[in-house]
């Protein structure tokens, strides 16, 4: 009897859909109105169509595809979107590693997959009164076949800057094997984690919540990051009393907390 994931001889093509999705939270505190207009009109400027279809096309490089098609959007107040659809690179041999190791970053490693989509959406927001700033992107990378779009979240957890960081893995459909036995998943996996290098690991605080038998991972990710000064835009700690670097201390860990639980907190008097 073989082991359950030994290398399947299939009857086709692996119809298998393996879809990673996740959400990066960047926060951070703007004190003034004109600081929050100015913290949204950097988030546009570094978040725009165009780097983050940079970012994607070296996403596309990992994984050793073909562009198909780009299509990307800018949005008024602020925002923005991309979507690219790719192919397999012709190659005449390929190898694949299925193992729980973390994906390469761009100048390392190259894979192979057959067909996929990867897009990104983008919110960033300002609350009007506490001047708490919250940034969210949403990125999607879904393939078909035997490449899983996990050997690419080494790369994009490292290219965009995240506070927080929710993420789903989900194996759908099934593939038949030369015998006509159906498989719904192709590869071993016990944790997102797995895929995630050291550095990350010793930088987040993660939790998983996953439901082996349906083939559906979540991981959530929570920096442990203590110093002030990276969550302020426009000021720094020497700019504010004693009094204020403690409430916007409270404010931005009470946002954190919130966003990572997926819940609001209580007031506290």
């Amino acid at each position: 009897m073989n082991k359950p994931f030994d290398k399947i001889k299939l009857h086709g093509f692996n119809n298998l859909t393996k879809s990673l999705s996740f959400s990066i939270y960047d926060i951070c505190y703007a004190k003034t109105e004109q600081q929050r207009k100015e913290y949204l009109e950097y988030i546009d400027e570094q978040y725009s169509a165009d780097r983050l279809t940079d970012i994607l096309k070296d996403v596309v490089d990992i994984i050793g595809a073909n562009v198909l098609n780009i299509a990307r959007q800018d949005y008024d107040p602020q925002g923005a979107s991309v979507t690219i659809l790719v192919s397999e690179e012709p190659v005449e041999q390929q190898t694949f590693d299925s193992n729980e190791t973390p994906g390469p970053l761009p100048e390392s490693v190259v894979a192979h997959l057959d067909k996929s989509h990867i897009c990104v959406h983008t919110y960033p927001e300002a609350h009007p009164n506490d001047g708490i700033c919250t940034f969210r992107a949403d990125i999607e990378v879904s393939t078909c076949g035997v490449i899983s779009p996990l050997k690419a979240l080494n790369f994009l957890i490292h290219s965009l800057e995240s506070d927080v960081v929710t993420i789903d893995y989900r194996v759908r459909g099934f593939t038949r094997d030369i015998s006509g036995v159906k498989h719904y998943i192709d590869h071993a996996i016990h944790s997102i984690q797995n895929y995630m290098s050291e550095d990350t690991k010793e930088a987040y605080q993660m939790v998983d919540v996953n439901v082996y038998q349906e083939n559906l991972f979540h991981t959530k990710m929570m920096l442990k990051e203590t110093d002030l000064n990276t969550y302020l835009f426009g000021i720094t700690t020497d700019d504010l009393s004693s009094e204020e670097e403690e409430e916007i201390r409270t404010r931005l860990n009470r946002e954190i907390q919130e966003v990572f639980y997926g819940r609001n907190l209580p007031d506290v008097e």
